[in-house]
């Protein structure tokens, strides 16, 4: 493989956990559709507006990928992202936060971003603490949603 360097089998796995230390994820032992509902009213009883619910698994699926259930849910404090959105307008890509959720089996995943990623892109003190509320947050609801009957 000229030009091309591939990885060993260490190298890789390292790789694999970097990637995964970005990501925080929870394991629903629900249904998709208990879960997503769950979510949702999870995200909103923490003080979030979902602001939409994206299908993914149709525009999958005509690809001709086999895939489960698959939404991406936005949510946000709408105050908040017009506030930062005037403010640092670099933000915007980043806003409003997303949810991944999918169905395995008959469990359900979630996963996002660890909001506190963002301090390596936006290392401003006041932002890194709204980073850190947000991955508070998240993880609250990450954990509500993962063990709630």
């Amino acid at each position: 493989m000229r030009g091309k360097q591939r990885l060993g089998a260490v190298e890789f796995a390292q790789l694999q956990v970097a990637a995964a230390e970005e990501l925080l994820m929870a394991r629903i032992a629900r249904p998709f559709p208990e879960a997503m509902n769950n979510l949702q009213e999870t995200i909103r009883a923490k003080g979030y507006v979902v602001s939409r619910v994206q299908r993914v698994d149709v525009g999958l699926t005509a690809s001709g990928f086999k895939t489960a259930e698959y939404r991406i849910v936005f949510f946000g404090k709408q105050s908040e992202i017009h506030e930062l959105s005037a403010a640092y307008p670099e933000l915007i890509p980043y806003l409003p936060l997303t949810i991944v959720v999918f169905a395995e089996g008959d469990d359900t995943l979630v996963l996002t971003t660890d909001p506190l990623k963002l301090g390596e892109f936006f290392n401003k003190p006041e932002l890194l603490k709204r980073f850190g509320v947000w991955e508070k947050d998240v993880l609250a609801i990450f954990d509500e949603v993962s063990s709630s009957p």
